[in-house]
């Protein structure tokens, strides 16, 4: 008979939180990606873009801890759906620079909303257990 080590707190609240990260049915992310047509690490991408920012390419790699080769992959279809606008910077032409374009910002405003809907498990607590859930995890991450 196998026996599972007793878990710590933390481990414990670790290993709950992944619980509703990972077995949420359909996972979330792949889920909301396959509804806007992208992939999840374009999700990722167009989460990240702030609406009227310009980020590097390089930096956008560094944010989605991966390979510049991947991100300019991503830009492309991103851009040939009229999402983003890749531009030189201007004081470093070999710099490309990402920028939402008008409607990628409305896409993103809704790729946001879909990703922020509280999964089932989250949003069946009471309105008490949400908030202190809530101000729980803001301690946790020190906002």
């Amino acid at each position: 008979m196998s026996t599972r080590p007793k878990l710590d707190a933390a481990t414990e609240a670790w290993s709950l939180f992944l619980g509703i990260l990972f077995d949420e049915r359909p996972p979330r992310v792949p889920a909301v990606a396959a509804e806007f047509d992208v992939s999840p690490m374009a999700l990722k991408m167009l989460q990240g873009l702030e609406p009227g920012a310009t980020l590097p390419m390089s930096a956008l790699a560094d944010r989605l801890f991966c390979d510049a080769s991947n991100v300019t992959g991503m830009v492309d279809r991103l851009e040939a759906r009229g999402l983003l606008e890749r531009r030189d910077d201007p004081g470093d032409r070999r710099v490309k620079l990402i920028t939402l374009t008008d409607e990628g910002a409305a896409v993103r405003e809704r790729v946001l909303a879909r990703l922020y809907e509280p999964p089932e498990a989250i949003a069946r607590l009471s309105r008490a257990d949400q908030r202190a859930l809530r101000d729980l995890l803001r301690r946790a991450i020190g906002a």
